[in-house]
């Protein structure tokens, strides 16, 4: 069988697009409208779960049901105190370490709809000032803060403007696509979902559907480990989770193939549903490189230790410094769509 055209182009824009769509974990509603929207025009029934996950199912044979999942949730942070200064203490949303948002532009979204800029910053940033003491000071959730855009020196000013405890606050992804490569922050796990729209895209212009029932769970809470805990069908018996392969020293993911991960911090994936994926990534000259990584999880392991009976397998694009500012190629996320349309043509 050959493999339908991937439409690169259609994916890039669906994505850079969603980067650009703010959606801490909590604050994802912007983002699962733009996906939404996204696929109106495909063969697909849409739902939502209770807690806000988007659930697409591209009706078929259910007598093998399938699904795939990624998520939409980001790293982020709220607001955990307005400071006598004026400017706000904050709380993460996610697990990322202090420095990787030094000096970062963001937006302090309001209750009531207002949007104010800022800047992460050390509480001692200034060389000039603070001296050798910039380069001691401890990386931690009390040395940091947001110094926001708007003529504020006081707690009461700061409140005045209506900004409280418990807004969110959007990073800046700063999207950036270059000679193939793309930068941004968010790419895990916004490039997943850029592929699981690519892979139903492409069936659909091909005018091919899936050989069985499968259902898309695009979740919202992975982030914080809960994600997948609800929205997959019960009947289904195989699960793929498309996130992102981490690249760095001592693995063996690059960003110019399909990552597929046999083992992460939760324990090895399901053996006979990796060994399918490899199968197919050298029947259709994929190229792809399996790997295990110490310090992740994804949300098929949300939905196993949820109590879901069925196999789970991990595969994605491969990303570089990933909870930083990352980055991936095209090819990456090519690979990737192209091993997902495969698997969903496959007995």
């Amino acid at each position: 069988m050959t493999l339908p055209a991937i439409p690169m182009d259609a994916i890039l824009e669906f994505l850079v697009g969603l980067l650009n769509t703010p959606s801490p974990t909590g604050d994802t509603e912007q983002a699962m409208t733009y996906v939404e929207q996204a696929v109106r025009d495909l063969p697909l029934s849409v739902s939502r779960t209770l807690k806000g996950g988007l659930v697409l199912t591209w009706p078929g044979d259910a007598t093998r049901p399938r699904a795939l999942t990624a998520h939409v949730d980001t790293l982020g942070a709220m607001v955990k105190k307005i400071k006598s200064n004026g400017r706000l203490e904050l709380t993460q949303l996610g697990g990322y370490d202090w420095h990787a948002i030094e000096g970062e532009g963001c937006t302090i979204a309001t209750a009531t709809g207002q949007r104010y800029r800022g800047s992460i910053l050390p509480i001692k940033a200034s060389v000039h000032i603070h001296g050798t003491e910039v380069r001691t000071l401890e990386r931690k959730q009390e040395n940091y803060e947001v110094r926001l855009d708007a003529v504020t020196d006081s707690q009461e000013k700061t409140e005045q403007l209506g900004i409280n405890v418990g807004d969110f606050i959007y990073l800046d992804p700063r999207v950036e696509m270059n000679v193939g490569f793309l930068r941004s922050r968010h790419l895990d796990d916004k490039a997943g979902v850029a592929c699981i729209y690519g892979a139903l895209l492409a069936l659909h212009r091909a005018g091919m559907a899936p050989l069985y029932r499968v259902s898309a769970l695009i979740s919202n809470y992975e982030e914080v480990g809960h994600g997948a805990s609800v929205g997959i069908p019960a009947d289904v018996q195989e699960l793929v989770a498309v996130d992102m392969a981490a690249v760095g020293e001592g693995q063996n993911s690059d960003e110019f193939s399909v990552g597929i991960c046999a083992k992460d911090s939760g324990g090895p994936y399901d053996l006979s549903l990796r060994r399918k994926l490899e199968r197919l990534a050298t029947d259709y000259t994929i190229p792809y490189k399996v790997d295990t990584y110490p310090n992740y999880g994804s949300d098929g392991e949300a939905a196993l230790r949820a109590g879901a009976d069925l196999k789970v397998a991990l595969i994605g694009p491969g990303v570089d410094a990933s909870h930083a500012y990352e980055r991936t190629h095209r090819d990456s996320i090519e690979a990737t769509t192209r091993l997902m349309v495969a698997y969903l043509l496959a007995e």
